[in-house]
Parts: structure tokens; C-alpha cells; sequence
């Protein structure tokens, strides 16, 4: 067992990486976080931990991880050596020693996404790394109706991709809205764009993206409020959205990680 904990966050635009965990032959942010700690410390005597998966090309404005040493390190130093040695599009904005019973991922007390689209017109190419464009024209105000349904405690079965027997459906939503984005601004950028801002202490797999899913098909009429509010009702089958349409991962970020 590792005798120094430390936590680190760190911001990342994942259009180029298949998530954070690390899987052979494939580009992650991990295998590159871990690749450059190889190169600081010269060996691969430490784990790192993050505090969630993430789908391929999803971002994170923050993403807190724990890395587990054997000998202290000072932390000025070596936020200076992360800072040098990452790629362009990974950043490093704290470098903190922590408990030694941390854990980012059970202490996690809420985690918000930022899912962000426009429609219409199609938008410059260069958008595509930090939103998704949808065609037809969708009714925002069906939509964010729609979103705040979602707020409160719900069974999400529909809104998990293959769950397994022991997934515990319930959780807590604690916000769901919809608003014009504001947050990044871009001379290539589409005159207006729309976030889908969601808080839980937790996720279901895909689960932000299958709600996105269903509020689009809201905002194009395919869906109608009614079935929105079924599909939360643990005891009416009949609507099953787990076979609906999961939008694509590349608008999706996680903005941010608060801690108990």
C-alpha cells in the first residue's frame, strides 16, 4: 500500500483521447497522465486513481484524481514538473497532499455536467471538439420544461446504458436546466448555443447522455412531456428509452467535482 496521497486536478479537452481510464492500445488521458509521471519520476512505482470514468472525447473543466506514492514529493515542484511535461491539451491547476484515507471517487459529493449543442444552421467545423449540432429546429421551451422533470429522486432505469442486476437505479438530481451558453466564447462559434447543466452525486452509465437524448427528441416532438414523466415511474413499462437515441459524447463536460 502507497504511503503518500495526493490530489491533483487537472482540466482536459478529450476530443482526442477514448476517456480517462487507461486501456492497452488505445489513447486515454490516464495513459498520459501516467506517461508523464514516468518521465518525472523515472519509474512506474505509483498508481493513479480518477475520480469517475469518462466516454471518449468527453472534456473535463475538472477533473480531480489521486496519486499514490511511496516517498513525499513537494508539491510546488512537482506541480512545475506536471505543468512542463503535459500535453497542450491536458492542464494542471493543483497539486495538494491529502489524507491518507482520501478517496476521490467515494467523497464525491456532486459532480455537474455541462452538455453543450446548438441547432439550425451548421455551425463551423472547428465547433465539433465542444458541441454537438442537432438537426430540425427544437423547441427550447418544451425542452427545458422537460429538464426540470428530471430534478428531484427518480428511477433512471431507462436512462442507464446495460445496466447489470445489482444497478441501484434511484438517484438524486439535485439541478436540471437548460439556458443559452455563455461559458466559452469563440469568433468560429455559432451565434447562439445551448448548455444542458445536470447535478447528482452520482451517474448511471451514458446515463447524462441518454437524458440529453430524450430532451432533444422533446424539443423535435418525438417525445411529448407525458412520456418524460412515465419514463420515470418505476412502475409503468411503457416507455423504455434505453434503446433511444444516445447522443454523441464530444459536447459532454465535466465541469465540475465538490467534495464532502
Amino acid at each position: 500500500m502507497k504511503k503518500h496521497n495526493y490530489i491533483i486536478q487537472i482540466q482536459f479537452l478529450g476530443f482526442r483521447y477514448s476517456g480517462w481510464q487507461k486501456q492497452p492500445n488505445t489513447k486515454t488521458v490516464q495513459g498520459m497522465i501516467d506517461k508523464t509521471f514516468f518521465c518525472i519520476f523515472e519509474h512506474y512505482d505509483f498508481k493513479t486513481l480518477g475520480s469517475g470514468r469518462t466516454d471518449s472525447k468527453v472534456s473535463a473543466n475538472q477533473f480531480p484524481f489521486q496519486l499514490l506514492l511511496n516517498e513525499a514529493v513537494d508539491t510546488k515542484i512537482l506541480f512545475k514538473d506536471i505543468e512542463k511535461n503535459l500535453p497542450l491539451d491536458i492542464k494542471v491547476f493543483s497539486v495538494e497532499a491529502a489524507e491518507a484515507g482520501f478517496s476521490v471517487i467515494s467523497q464525491s459529493k456532486i459532480k455537474q455536467y455541462h452538455y453543450t449543442f446548438t441547432f439550425g444552421e451548421l455551425p463551423h467545423p472547428f465547433c465539433a471538439p465542444f458541441m454537438v449540432h442537432f438537426k430540425g429546429d427544437l423547441n427550447k421551451e418544451k425542452m427545458k420544461e422537460g429538464a426540470l422533470l428530471f430534478q428531484g429522486t427518480h428511477n433512471f432505469k431507462n436512462y442507464c446504458y446495460k445496466p447489470s442486476e445489482n444497478t441501484k437505479f434511484v438517484r438524486a438530481i439535485s439541478k436540471s436546466v437548460i439556458k443559452k451558453c455563455d461559458q466559452y466564447t469563440s469568433s468560429f462559434f455559432p451565434e447562439e448555443s445551448w448548455v444542458y447543466e445536470v447535478e447528482s452525486s452520482g451517474f448511471l452509465i451514458h446515463q447524462v447522455r441518454l437524458m440529453m437524448g430524450a430532451l432533444i427528441r422533446l424539443g423535435l416532438g418525438e417525445l411529448s412531456v407525458d412520456n418524460l414523466v412515465k419514463s420515470l415511474d418505476d412502475s409503468d413499462d411503457s416507455v423504455d428509452l434505453r434503446e433511444s437515441l444516445i447522443v454523441p459524447s464530444s459536447g459532454l463536460v465535466l465541469n465540475k467535482v465538490e467534495f464532502f
